[in-house]
């Protein structure tokens, strides 16, 4: 582990990071009463990415770049400079878990992340650094509050840009737990963010995201706590998730602020089904099979029998038809064959006729020939 004044260091740099990072909030309850509610997760659920090739648009928002869904899962890949691609959920949960199965890009400079994110701009991150390969950060923010540098801590993991790891927040009234592969490794206790003021308490969407922190176009500081400058000569850099175990710890359907402190004891959670859990709860759509195998043992019998009554139906038909087609052919060849016995008893008849025209022809000849020798 990093020594206490490394972690300083580096803890100062992550500030200033986070102007550049994918951490942005489109309305802050803190400094109006108009913005619109959050719509509830209210379930759990996992979402698989090695099984599909795109996400439902009511349930996650693509920003930024593409991202291409494969057998190891979602691809968010920096291409060049000024390409990032981040994968935001429309839904919210109120204090729960997150479980991300993943593995970071590599580059010097290359930032990984999975956030939560609350609209006044609590924060809960894991981030990696693509030239780092032996530790992970974990980090937090109070009401966007970056006064101190104190809060980014750094912890070993075997090589997470080559190996697959499940990196996992367990987020509490209480306390806050970071897990690398099941094992705790941080926690945060509500008491200990500053009292409870920076303890982050409020809604949060989940974000997932690449981004340059190396781009030469950051601040200098950004780019010293991304690990150095990008080289986008050896771009594509890719980070791949293959699921996320999402949990809301409320099963309501809709969250609100119920004023300006930021205090959890401010959210109204909205009874009833969350729209989202209704479709993330889904059963995927049946195949014919399947549906055929839902339905009563009466009502398959009674498709068997209509099936099979239109398959005897059918096979009459087609049994008709060959024989009567069968019947058609056979006369039609009983007066091919007549037409042609005709014609060879009319062509026999032709040259028999022939025959004694030109024998005929040749006696007259003959004779003629003969008296005229009759005469020399």
């Amino acid at each position: 582990m990093f020594s206490t004044p490394t972690l300083a260091l580096v803890g100062l740099l992550s500030l200033l990071s986070t102007a550049a990072a994918q951490t942005w909030t489109a309305c802050n309850p803190l400094n109006s009463t108009d913005c619109p509610t959050d719509l509830a997760l209210g379930t759990s659920t996992t979402f698989n990415f090695t099984t599909q090739t795109s996400t439902d648009d009511t349930v996650w928002n693509t920003t930024a770049a593409p991202i291409t869904y494969g057998t190891e899962g979602a691809a968010f890949t920096v291409s060049g400079a000024g390409v990032s691609a981040t994968l935001q959920s429309n839904f919210y949960i109120f204090f729960g878990t997150i479980e991300v199965i993943m593995k970071a890009a590599s580059g010097t400079g290359i930032i990984s992340s999975i956030v939560l994110e609350s609209d006044d701009l609590d924060e809960i991150d894991w981030e990696f650094m693509g030239g780092n390969t032996t530790h992970a950060e974990t980090n937090y923010f109070g009401k966007g509050n970056t006064t101190s540098y104190d809060r980014a801590i750094y912890y070993p993991v075997d090589n997470p840009q080559e190996n697959f790891h499940n990196y996992t927040v367990v987020w509490a009234q209480e306390k806050i737990e970071w897990l690398i592969d099941g094992k705790t490794v941080r926690t945060l206790n509500y008491t200990d963010a500053l009292g409870g003021q920076d303890f982050p308490q409020t809604p949060m969407n989940v974000r997932l995201g690449i981004w340059a922190g190396g781009d030469p176009k950051q601040p200098n500081g950004t780019i010293e706590w991304a690990g150095g400058l990008t080289d986008y000569s050896k771009a594509p850099f890719t980070m791949v998730v293959s699921s996320i175990r999402v949990q809301d710890a409320h099963n309501g359907s809709t969250y609100t602020y119920g004023d300006k402190t930021g205090s959890y004891k401010s959210i109204k959670v909205a009874a009833g089904n969350s729209t989202i859990a209704e479709t993330v709860n889904a059963p995927p759509p049946m195949n014919p099979i399947q549906k055929f195998q839902s339905l009563s043992k009466g009502a398959q019998i009674a498709i068997i029998a209509s099936a099979s009554s239109v398959a005897f139906i059918l096979l009459c038909l087609f049994v008709f038809c060959c024989f009567k087609q069968r019947r058609a052919g056979r006369r039609e060849r009983e007066i091919a064959d007549a037409q042609w016995e005709k014609g060879t008893a009319e062509l026999m008849a032709f040259r028999a006729e022939m025959g004694r025209t030109q024998q005929k022809g040749y006696s007259r000849i003959d004779t003629s020939y003969a008296g005229s020798t009759t005469r020399f």
